[in-house]
């Protein structure tokens, strides 16, 4: 009540502005608030490379401002993501050996920058991997100095939500003696919602690095016939969750009878020649 006599007492002229952090984890040639193009979509440090790039392109109408800083971050068994400030067991912070320049970025229409990785301090390295995740913020645009935008009530308080969008990509060291197998498990058949077809099965992870790959999916009719009926590219599991859970809804194809037949479930590695890592077969009814 004493809130509420203090609003009613006194004119109010107040501008309340919230910023939401929408952080994104991207797969691909990624956006950031629908004009910046981002590429690649991980750093990864193997053998003797020490400095690695990244390109920001600005697709927009108007000059965007982006600013470059590190997160760390731990992947949950559904494949979700945390902050966190603390590694968890097995888990190693990269940020500490390499270094990001330039960490501010501004971009008029229509231009390109390049972002440089570089390694540092390397010879502290024990051997395994370290992950940490390069996060570029969207700069929220500011207001010139004397430019305020009219109040039509100055008794009440307005509440403006400015969205404030970021991108997150993995850079990865990797030294000396690092292995990880990966296969997949539980995996069923089921109908989503009842009129979609979808598979659900478990990724299994061991050993000391992250796997990152593509899911293809093929139904196999009765009579041999192989359909492609669904694909996942650039699928993660980061070192150290052992497991993550994963639905994939299938196509409804003219062709394709899910009453019958078999479902094959193949994860590769991405390269010239996909190596495939883990596989299984659904038998349906």
């Amino acid at each position: 009540m004493l809130l509420g006599k203090q609003f009613k007492s006194v004119p109010i002229r107040q501008h309340c502005i919230i910023f939401l952090s929408l952080l994104l984890f991207v797969t691909g040639i990624s956006r950031a608030q629908g004009d910046l193009l981002l590429y690649p979509k991980r750093i990864v440090f193997e053998g003797s490379k020490r400095t690695q790039e990244i390109n920001l392109a600005n697709s927009g109408k108007d000059t965007s401002r982006y600013i470059l800083s590190v997160v760390q971050i731990r992947m949950k068994e559904d494949g979700s993501f945390e902050n966190i400030t603390v590694p968890d067991a097995g888990q190693n912070f990269a940020d500490k050996y390499f270094r990001i320049f330039p960490r501010k970025v501004v971009l008029p229409p229509n231009e390109a920058q390049t972002v440089k990785i570089q390694l540092t301090n390397t010879g502290e390295l024990q051997p395994g991997e370290y992950r940490s995740h390069l996060y570029i913020r969207a700069e929220p645009e500011k207001k010139p100095l004397g430019e305020e935008e009219p109040i039509s009530d100055t008794k009440s308080i307005e509440v403006k939500l400015v969205a404030v969008f970021g991108i997150s990509i993995p850079i990865i060291i990797r030294q000396g003696e690092t292995t990880a197998e990966v296969k997949i498990s539980d995996a069923t058949f089921k109908m989503e919602k009842d009129t979609i077809p979808a598979v659900q099965f478990t990724f299994y992870r061991s050993g000391n690095m992250s796997v990152y790959g593509d899911i293809l999916i093929d139904y196999i009719s009765p009579q041999g016939k192989i359909t492609r009926v669904a694909t996942a590219n650039g699928l993660a599991v980061y070192s150290p969750t052992p497991k993550r859970y994963f639905t994939l809804p299938l196509e409804k194809l003219k062709d394709v009878n899910y009453r019958d037949g078999n479902i094959h479930i193949v994860y590769s590695y991405q390269g010239p020649k996909p190596n495939i890592q883990a596989e299984q077969f659904i038998k349906l009814n």
